[in-house]
Formats: structure tokens, C-alpha cells, sequence
């Protein structure tokens, strides 16, 4: 894999963008970030790439909410995430890149869709039913990418907003993250090249949390859920039909 400075610059220029808009809109940076990468890496190499990035991000924004985030819920989705997240990886790896790119396409239509449909959910207060999220979470977020929007139902549901909603939904996201890299690391399925591009990425990654934690308090998050939703339409039929 061989990048040119200028395709490496957009990369960047992506990366802040997609974080700040993840950590305003609490999901969607997924849906930003991956179009690009998957045109100049390939879909297989390109998601365990925007997995690192993605971890770095989230990792980032719990730092930056650490005093909202319920450790409850964190507990709860861990537990199942992980063993999940592992199966997950493993069928990821066996799997054909045609076929890890069609599922990538349903999901982030699916997430669309649950988006436009106000999906909601009775309130509750019990943190348990976490566990059967992060089970899920973990096993679809080891096959494939772009389904935060998925879970915002369920945080929603259990009264969590703003800071809180996105510190405690980026902090159980990471353990998963965590989760799917190590595997893909023990079944030497990251490049080198692809893995030292991640890297280069993390203080864009970064950047776009800080940016996107200053602007929360000052813009409404309707123009960025626009986008997002936009960029998640246009990425799924791609990934549908390319």
C-alpha cells in the first residue's frame, strides 16, 4: 500500500472532520471516515484501519466526559461485548471482501432507517439490559463497521444525553474496539503499512474529539445529523451496489 502526501493529507482532513462530528452527534463519524478508506485500501483492510481510528476517538471522548459516564452501564455491555466481539473478528477474517462490504452496506441502512424511524424505547433504569446490547454490539462490530446509530435507542431509553450519553457510549464502544484489534493482531490480519497509517491518524482523531466536545455546547447538532445521514445513504447503497 502506497499513499501519495496529497491522498494522506485527506485522509487527515477526513479523520478530524469524521471525529468532530462523532463526538457532537454522539454517532456518524463512522459513516464519514470509511467511504475514503475503503477506496484507497480495500474494504478488508480498510476496517480494521478505521477500528484503530475509531478507538482512539472514542477513547478520547470518554476522556473528555469522564465525570458523566455510567460505569454500570459500561460493566454490563463489556461483559457480553467482548467474548462477542471475538467471534465476530474471527468470521471477519474468514470471510470474502465482497461479502464483509454487502453486510456493511445493510448495516449502515439499517441504521439509516432506524434513524429516520425515531426508533424509541420504554424508559428503564437497570443497566443489565446492557449486557444483551453489547452482545450484539460485539458480534456485528466484529464482522463490520458503522453501527453505533444502531445502540442510540437503548442509551436514549435509559436517560442518558449529551456528555453522558456520549462518554458512556464511547467508553463500552472501546473495550469492544479493543477487543476486535487484539484478535485481528493474534490472527495476523493487520498490515504493517495499513497499521502505521492508523497511527498517523490518532492525533486527527484527536483533534476532531476536542473539536467536536467545544462546539457541543455552542451549535445545534441537527445540521450534523443532516450530514451524517446523508453520508450513511450514500455509503450503503455504494456499498451495496459497487
Amino acid at each position: 500500500m502506497t499513499l501519495a502526501a496529497t491522498d494522506i493529507a485527506l485522509l487527515v482532513a477526513v479523520a478530524i472532520f469524521a471525529s468532530g462530528v462523532g463526538s457532537v452527534a454522539g454517532t456518524g463519524g463512522t459513516a464519514i471516515l470509511l467511504p475514503p478508506m475503503v477506496y484507497f485500501l480495500g474494504v478488508k483492510d480498510a476496517i480494521p484501519l478505521v477500528t484503530i481510528c475509531n478507538l482512539t476517538a472514542n477513547l478520547s471522548r470518554a476522556a473528555f466526559n469522564w465525570s458523566e459516564i455510567d460505569r454500570g452501564v459500561v460493566l454490563w455491555f463489556a461483559l457480553a461485548g467482548i467474548p462477542l466481539a471475538v467471534l465476530g473478528t474471527y468470521l471477519f477474517v474468514l470471510s470474502s471482501a465482497e461479502l464483509i462490504q454487502k453486510i456493511l452496506g445493510a448495516v449502515l441502512l439499517v441504521s439509516l432507517i432506524s434513524r429516520r424511524m425515531g426508533l424509541q424505547l420504554a424508559p428503564f433504569r437497570s443497566p443489565r439490559p446492557f449486557a444483551a446490547l453489547g452482545g450484539t454490539f460485539g458480534f456485528l462490530y466484529g464482522l463490520t463497521e458503522g453501527i453505533g446509530a444502531l445502540m442510540a435507542p437503548v442509551f436514549l431509553a435509559y436517560g442518558l444525553v449529551k456528555g453522558a450519553y456520549i462518554g458512556t457510549d464511547a467508553l463500552a464502544t472501546f473495550f469492544v474496539q479493543a477487543t476486535k484489534i487484539a484478535t485481528l493482531g493474534s490472527l495476523d490480519a493487520l498490515r504493517s503499512d495499513a497499521l502505521y497509517l492508523a497511527i498517523a491518524l490518532v492525533p486527527a482523531m484527536i483533534a476532531g474529539s476536542w473539536l467536536g466536545k467545544r462546539v457541543m455546547h455552542h451549535v445545534t447538532p441537527k445540521l450534523f445529523v443532516i450530514i451524517v445521514e446523508v453520508a450513511i445513504g450514500i455509503t450503503a447503497i455504494g456499498f451495496l451496489f459497487a
